[in-house]
């Protein structure tokens, strides 16, 4: 595997690759990965891994960690350099994997920079391609206007070299239907793309587990009506709405809003808080994954807030835990995405408003707090049993991966 997030990181993409690799190796597999140290969300990378290529095993994995440029303020030119510093200093490391002769070349973007050289070493040494999207970065880049100043023949030039690469890989995988069909926009042939969904152990968030551990340890009473935001806090997000919902609701004491994450937009999210004099907004730091249960389960309102031109090309991770627990989510995303379809073809598995729309997103609100949040959302939790397991998930990705490569011969043996 190949690619700049992995395990200890809590959120997003390092969760779900740190999640495959040990998957894989309890099937007999064997399991390396070329990546960055952990750097994220806080975008701070500590100092036992600074500056130094660093080799460890994790739960049976082979973890190569290569060395990068992490910016503290990420902006779209040091977030461009970030990931072309990591592309650069894999390469060499990745070279070397030319003698272990792997089967299989798992290729995770972002960062889609690191395409020309996962291509190289399956090249060079006969193996299988396999390139797991879990985020169009230039479509999310353009979409969110992150490079308004470069022009119009820049962005041609990027995505033309992104469908070019696309299509050289043996097979592309996603996490959502609206992004297989964005990859067959960009050229891939319908035969090779493959739905991965970000999975959930619904064993592990289920509707049984009880949130009062939390409750009271953020002073929470069982009268309070708690939304909760869980997650990475940065631009695609735009939770500045949700302060200014908050704001709206501060003669109801009753309703408290609880933000637990880091990001880059955290110290504006508190400032701006600060500023409005919010005394029913909370910020907490992400918690171990082992209480993410708990934590989740505290919620009368679960957030999956996004920003236009965000929702349809990144299908928010934290969504399928939501759904596991039987919580109840007020969703922001515009008319034909993933998101919306999803409510569309499920009614009452989420509550869906336009982003970006102050108004309607405390209509969804008020109707969700009207409600009596203590029932479980039976549409949502048969939904992730159904179809976002984490066993029957990775199940159909080793199939697919054995019948790419030939099932005699993936290794088993160190």
């Amino acid at each position: 595997m190949y690619g700049i997030n992995y395990s200890p990181e809590l959120t997003g993409i390092g969760k779900y690759t740190g999640d495959m690799g040990p998957w894989l190796v309890g099937r007999g597999a064997q399991v390396k990965i070329v990546t960055a140290p952990p750097y994220y969300p806080d975008w701070a990378m500590s100092f036992d891994y600074r500056n130094r290529f660093v080799r460890e095993a994790i739960n049976g994995v082979d973890v190569i960690r290569c060395p990068l440029y992490v910016p503290r303020s990420p902006t779209a030119f040091t977030r461009l350099l970030h990931l072309l510093s990591f592309s650069v200093t894999s390469i060499l490391p990745m070279l070397f994997q030319i003698f272990w002769r792997p089967n299989v070349i798992i290729v995770i973007a972002p960062s889609i920079l690191c395409a020309p050289t996962g291509l190289l070493v399956a090249a060079l040494c006969g193996a299988k391609t396999v390139l797991h999207i879990q985020d169009y970065e230039l479509d999310a880049m353009f979409g969110l206007n992150m490079m308004k100043n470069t022009g119009g023949r820049m962005m041609r030039l990027a995505t033309s070299v992104e469908r070019w690469l696309l299509r050289r890989f043996d097979r592309v995988s996603t996490i959502s239907f609206s992004m297989m069909r964005r990859a067959q926009e960009k050229g891939v042939d319908e035969s090779k793309i493959m739905h991965t969904p970000n999975w959930v152990d619904t064993d592990f968030v289920a509707p049984s587990i009880s949130g009062a551990r939390y409750r009271a340890l953020f002073g929470f009473t069982p009268d309070h009506k708690i939304v909760l935001y869980s997650g990475n806090i940065g631009e695609k997000q735009g939770l500045s709405m949700v302060l200014e919902a908050a704001a709206l609701y501060m003669s109801n004491s009753q309703v408290q809003f609880m933000i637990v994450g880091n990001g880059v937009q955290r110290e504006e999210l508190v400032g701006l808080s600060e500023k409005l004099k919010l005394t029913n907004v909370h910020f907490s730091n992400l918690v171990p994954y082992e209480d993410l249960p708990d934590l989740l389960a505290m919620a009368d309102v679960h957030l999956v807030v996004q920003r236009k031109g965000a929702a349809d090309v990144v299908l928010p991770s934290k969504l399928a835990s939501i759904l596991a627990l039987g919580g109840h989510a007020l969703i922001t995303a515009e008319q034909d995405t993933e998101l919306a379809l999803l409510v569309e073809r499920y009614p009452g598995i989420a509550c869906l408003v336009e982003p970006e729309d102050l108004s309607a997103f405390v209509a969804g609100l008020d109707v969700l707090l009207s409600t009596d949040t203590r029932i479980v959302n039976d549409v949502a939790r048969d939904y992730a049993v159904e179809k976002l397991a984490k066993d029957a998930v990775l199940t159909e990705f080793l199939a697919h991966l054995s019948t790419l490569a030939g099932a005699h011969e993936f290794r088993r043996d160190h």
